[in-house]
């Protein structure tokens, strides 16, 4: 069976005017998670969370961005 080539068009460099730049930035995010501690009251639930005790259940959703620092190209 006869082999196919197929030509394609060369890729080409844009232009230094035209060239986009790379931006990184440091980032401020706030979110809303579900957590959960097995506990026997409620204020012994909020104590363990208030220590930094807990899992989370999901990642949440994103209600605040804020961008605290941008630097152009890589650092």
């Amino acid at each position: 069976m006869p082999a196919l080539a197929r030509k394609f068009a060369p890729e080409t460099e844009p232009s230094p005017a035209h060239r986009r730049k790379i931006f990184h930035a440091s980032v401020l995010v706030t979110r809303i998670e579900e957590w959960f501690v097995e506990a026997d009251s409620a204020e012994e639930a909020r104590a363990l969370f208030a220590a930094g005790e807990g899992h989370r259940a999901t990642s949440g959703e994103r209600v605040h961005l804020e961008v605290e620092r941008l630097f152009e190209g890589a650092e």
